[in-house]
């Protein structure tokens, strides 16, 4: 009995460490977002500016949680609607996040990072120096297939248009948290597509939008 005890201890020890210490090993399980205070809107908007220098600390688990759900999270849970708008609703866009441990996906209804692959794929996030050593880049991806394009279907520029709008207004609720929560961030559109898509695992009918890097910034 004594044994049995003990095991589940360590083994719930070793979860607990594991999600706090940034192991991600695994999928990893967000805690709730915190939806109440932070800066007043007008101050937040004030502050929103792009920041190209930060250190090397990484968010905690809590902020990556309301960063995430402050972009694309589910805040009207009845119907499966979210914090930024989606032209007809289709919700294509999806949101990657890339940390030196591996690659990760955003599955808003359960509120978790879904763990693609872990690699440190950071570098090919972008062209510029920073993007490689920031500890957080977001790339936004909008599946094509929500909107019936098959694999190998041939996806002209005007059939993205909602895409980028939808994926703006995400890219503009991360610069409001971070404004709110004294972090960084910048938007990138310099992203070396044809080599970043294949080491995501994308598929064609999967496109890459724009990037966006986080972290605190460097003063």
């Amino acid at each position: 009995m004594k044994r049995l005890c003990l095991s589940r201890f360590f083994l719930t020890v070793f979860f607990c460490t594991s999600l706090t210490a940034g192991v991600f090993a695994q999928d990893i399980i967000l805690p709730a977002p915190l939806k109440q205070g932070g800066k007043p809107l007008m101050q937040a908007l004030n502050e929103r500016q792009s920041t190209r220098t930060f250190t090397g600390d990484e968010l905690s688990l809590q902020q990556l949680s309301d960063l995430l759900w402050a972009a694309w999270g589910i805040n009207r849970p009845s119907e499966k609607k979210r914090t930024a708008p989606s032209a007809r609703n289709i919700q294509e866009i999806d949101i990657y996040v890339t940390f030196q441990k591996g690659l990760f996906v955003y599955d808003a209804q359960n509120h978790i990072l879904k763990q693609v692959h872990d690699r440190d794929i950071r570098s090919l996030t972008g062209t510029q120096d920073f993007v490689g050593k920031a500890p957080l880049n977001l790339v936004y991806v909008a599946d094509m297939a929500k909107m019936n394009k098959k694999e190998g279907d041939p996806v002209a520029d005007s059939e993205l248009l909602w895409s980028y709008a939808n994926c703006g207004f995400i890219a503009q609720n991360v610069y409001l948290y971070c404004a709110s929560e004294n972090l960084g961030c910048v938007v990138r559109g310099l992203i070396p597509k044809d080599k970043l898509a294949p080491e995501m695992g994308l598929r064609s009918n999967q496109i890459i939008l724009l990037a966006q890097t986080v972290g605190v910034p460097q003063k």
